[in-house]
């Protein structure tokens, strides 16, 4: 099994942005245990960033021949894009949305995912273990 983890705007900023909402661990020890996490269960993993819609669009798009599946955080662009979404629709491959911090507990206008309106699931609020969590389940589906 061969999964595409996508991060989203500021993901990269991990450790430095807001620690008390996502923790002290960089983006670097996320990606570290992303791979760490997909080895244990012998899923294979490509992690990606992108601060930019488009690119995260694209490489959606693309996924479709390449993956069984996307690990998705889309940072703030959960909340506003519809292209993102319609990306992950034409995909039409098996998605799991995560957040490190628990959104729902978070402002007014974190409160819509149109990520969630395609996911299969979603996991938040548990740091970088979500990401773990995704890629099992993934493993178990198998």
């Amino acid at each position: 099994m061969k999964l595409l983890v996508l991060n989203g705007p500021n993901l990269n900023m991990l450790g430095i942005r807001e620690p008390g909402i996502y923790g002290n661990g960089d983006y670097k020890s996320l990606v570290k245990y992303i791979k760490e996490s997909a080895k244990e269960v012998g899923v294979t993993v490509d992690v990606k960033q992108s601060n930019y819609e488009g690119e995260l669009v694209t490489l959606i798009q693309k996924a479709r021949l390449r993956y069984d599946g996307i690990i998705i955080n889309a940072g703030a662009y959960t909340h506003t894009s519809i292209a993102i979404l319609d990306a992950l629709k034409a995909s039409g491959l098996l998605t799991v949305e995560v957040h490190i911090s628990n959104v729902k507990e978070r402002e007014d206008f974190r409160q819509i995912s149109y990520i969630s309106l395609y996911a299969e699931k979603v996991i938040m609020g548990k740091g970088f273990l979500g990401y773990k969590e995704a890629v099992n389940y993934f493993a178990e589906r198998s």
